[in-house]
């Protein structure tokens, strides 16, 4: 028992060397990102690479705001990144109930249907999507971004998951309600709804992530540079002869990037439980 005692400190330790070793692929390249952000444009380049600016400046961060309008670009990823999560939470919550908890004919037939939109590349139908848009006059506007992120495959996904933790409420909490006289929405928003807070947020953080990120819609629908989102502003940092401006790329990189990965390190375990709970885990 007493060598048993003695190994477990040793091996605890070679697990959580062993574990730093494998993260060093995945943490390298974000510092390396956000110490290049300080760094002069020659010194992105030297050899042997530094890992710590020697010159640190703040200049390209400046520069990040004055070459575009970068701050009017953060908030249009902000705000429509929040509000497609706003409208994909709700929608999925309302198709996932309605799928686990109402029998009507067809409903797994119609569930499939559902289902066979995340296989369907959005290439496949962007070029679709584009000429009814610009028939409407919407093009070089957010709103093809909000509707087609909206009702897209993560929204598929997200009402997926919200219906693989409906169908594990008990039967039981709706006929209790149904006696107090609750009609089919109460029980929804009064019983489902608070139960369902972790899948709920793990819908909020994945479609989050998938907004803020998203490059091929804004960059189809979008021309003008004040309605541009993040990923499509990071590539238009060039100088007189069309090179890239390196410094300021990563300075506005690393302010696009930083934030939103603070808040998942913070949300990571309500992400895993919110899986958990619908058996995506694994």
């Amino acid at each position: 028992m007493r060598t048993e005692r003695r190994r477990r400190p040793a091996v605890r330790v070679l697990f959580y060397v062993g574990m730093s070793l494998l993260a060093i692929p995945f943490v390298f390249p974000t510092w390396w990102m956000i110490t290049s952000s300080f760094k002069p444009i020659g010194e992105i380049f030297s050899f042997p690479p530094t890992l710590w600016p020697q010159n640190p400046t703040v200049q390209p961060y400046i520069d990040a705001f004055t070459e575009q309008p970068f701050l009017l670009q953060y908030w249009n990823s902000m705000y429509i990144a929040v509000v497609v999560t706003l409208a994909t939470m709700l929608f999925s919550a309302m198709a996932g109930y309605a799928f686990a908890r109402i029998r009507f004919p067809g409903v797994n037939a119609l569930f499939m249907v559902v289902l066979v939109g995340l296989l369907v590349p959005s290439e496949v139908t962007i070029v679709p999507l584009f000429q009814m848009f610009n028939q409407l006059g919407l093009v070089n506007t957010h709103w093809p971004i909000l509707l087609v992120t909206t009702f897209g495959a993560p929204s598929v996904l997200a009402t997926f998951i919200m219906r693989q933790y409906f169908v594990t409420l008990p039967v039981e909490l709706e006929e209790a309600a149904r006696i107090d006289g609750l009609g089919r929405a109460a029980i929804w928003w009064r019983i489902a709804m608070p139960l369902a807070k972790a899948s709920l947020g793990a819908v909020a953080i994945f479609t989050f992530l998938h907004t803020w990120n998203l490059y091929l819609e804004p960059t189809v629908y979008l021309q003008s540079p004040e309605l541009f989102t993040l990923p499509q502003a990071l590539t238009r940092y060039t100088d007189a002869y069309g090179g890239q401006m390196w410094n300021v790329q990563l300075a506005a990189a690393t302010m696009t990037a930083v934030p939103v990965l603070i808040v998942f390190i913070l949300a990571q375990r309500q992400f895993v439980e919110g899986l958990a709970q619908t058996g995506l885990k694994g």
